[in-house]
């Protein structure tokens, strides 16, 4: 076999490895990251990582590539963070369509719920990567801790704690009919204006959050309370809708 046939078969062969793993790739990246753009970013670079390696010694190509979006994803979102302080109103996790892939590559998918995506920006980088490995993707303590660079010890210590943290913001949890029922009511209400039906499907002590991307209109900072909720969304129902 020349070289050339050879090489060609290897990218081939590491093409197929690359590809059989991208879901979960992105699953793992989307999850730290809440962001569709940075998540594909990450696994665009963990491919050119992937297809830079001496690739002779791996036997897990799975668990290679996983370290390396884990790892990523961290250096991203320190960096995110600090992105994030100087920008223009609240900040919310990106959602994704999941209509094709529900659980985008978990084995667990409430870790995908946006609530939760939401409630893992007040984690740490290194808490979120082992809680979204524990509790999205069933990771064993000793694989977390060699992903994330720290003993198993800490990886549990690293994921308890990201659990407390969790469940102290974690409100009731709600069947999927339900949600599904108020959001179509909700959506009703808002594109129609209607701010008294509004406030009927609002709690007293709701919060508003809106995301502008930096540049659109949106409240700059959170609304609280029914009343100044349900009349913010019918007085901008024409700029959503």
């Amino acid at each position: 076999m020349s070289g050339e046939t050879r090489a060609r078969d290897d990218l081939h062969d590491a093409i197929a490895a690359f590809d059989g793993q991208r879901r979960r790739l992105f699953g793992i990246a989307y999850r730290m990251l809440g962001s569709v753009a940075d998540a594909e970013d990450v696994v665009q670079d963990t491919w050119i990582r992937w297809q830079n390696t001496d690739r002779s010694d791996i036997r897990e190509p799975g668990a290679f590539l996983a370290t390396i979006a884990t790892r990523l994803s961290i250096t991203v979102l320190q960096s995110a963070r600090v992105r994030r302080e100087t920008y223009i109103g609240p900040w919310l996790p990106e959602p994704v369509n999941t209509e094709d892939d529900p659980a985008l590559g978990a084995e667990r998918a409430e870790a995908l719920q946006f609530a939760v995506l939401l409630m893992l920006e007040k984690l740490t980088p290194t808490e979120r990567a082992a809680y979204v490995l524990r509790e999205a993707f069933d990771y064993p303590y000793p694989r977390i801790a060699e992903v994330i660079s720290v003993s198993v010890v800490g990886a549990r210590h690293l994921v308890s704690r990201a659990r407390a943290h969790l469940s102290s913001e974690r409100r009731i949890a709600v069947e999927p009919s339900a949600q599904r029922t108020l959001l179509e009511a909700f959506l009703v209400a808002a594109q129609e204006g209607d701010a008294a039906q509004l406030e009927k499907l609002l709690a007293d002590d709701v919060v508003s959050y809106t995301d502008g991307n930096g540049v659109a209109l949106a409240a700059r900072i959170p609304l609280s309370g029914r009343g100044r909720v349900a009349k913010f969304i019918a007085a901008f129902s024409h700029h959503f809708w």
